[in-house]
């Protein structure tokens, strides 16, 4: 999916400045690396949201036209405004095609419906992780990362080294050594409380008859003592 966003060149920079842009309906931002300087843009709202709420905005590189010069940069950073969920500000990056990026780019999780652990056994799948840090060229950018749960069961995980990745792509976690778990199926929270529950309600039974025992013994001194008053 080729995202294209359109942009101009702001010359008036300041908190004030920024604060009349949103006012009129523009977001502030930046455009910054390649080893050129750093430019200060202006871009229209409503067509800037229209992209930004695609996921692949988030992980693809995409074109800006400033002003007719069309570079290819990668969505950095942005704010969002608490309340009225419009961009406050957002900051691009120049794509260098020979340089390797880290990008974070989500995971698409499926099969989930036809594992063992679901399937057969009803358990849960939970996801440890809903993204990743990734190294590649740009050419080689993935929209988003499948994570296949076909065969995982209740009390096991899907691992990064277990991903299938494309070519020339790796996690940057798993570079540095860190295998971390991406899912899992655990058991129904109603099922494991069942099982929990079990041992308590075994240990009231056996509790019963003790208690039983100890009020006949404790009834035994009084029936003796009226026998007593009897003689």
């Amino acid at each position: 999916m080729k995202i294209e966003i359109s942009a101009t060149k702001r010359d008036v920079k300041g908190t004030g400045a920024s604060r009349r842009l949103r006012h009129a309906g523009s977001v502030p931002g930046i455009l910054y690396g390649g080893g050129k300087e750093p430019i200060s843009l202006d871009l229209e709202q409503k067509s800037l949201f229209l992209q930004f709420r695609h996921e692949a905005f988030h992980a693809s590189i995409l074109t800006l036209n400033l002003e007719g010069n069309k570079e290819s940069v990668l969505l950095r950073d942005y704010q969002m405004h608490p309340v009225r969920n419009t961009i406050q500000h957002i900051d691009f990056q120049r794509v260098n095609e020979n340089e390797k990026i880290h990008v974070k780019v989500p995971f698409h999780f499926i099969n989930a419906e036809v594992s063992p652990g679901v399937k057969l056994n009803g358990g849960i799948v939970s996801h440890i992780m809903t993204e990743a840090n990734i190294s590649c060229l740009p050419k080689n950018l993935p929209e988003f990362i499948e994570v296949d749960l076909a065969t995982i069961d209740i009390g096991q995980s899907i691992h990064l080294s277990e991903i299938k990745m494309h070519e020339g792509v790796e996690f940057v976690q798993l570079a540095h050594g860190n295998d971390a778990a991406v899912a899992s199926v655990a058991k129904p929270r109603a099922v494991v409380e069942e099982v929990e529950a079990k041992p308590a309600e075994g240990a009231a039974d056996a509790a019963a008859p003790a208690a039983e025992g100890a009020k006949a013994s404790d009834a035994a001194p009084a029936e003796d003592a009226k026998s007593d008053k009897a003689k």
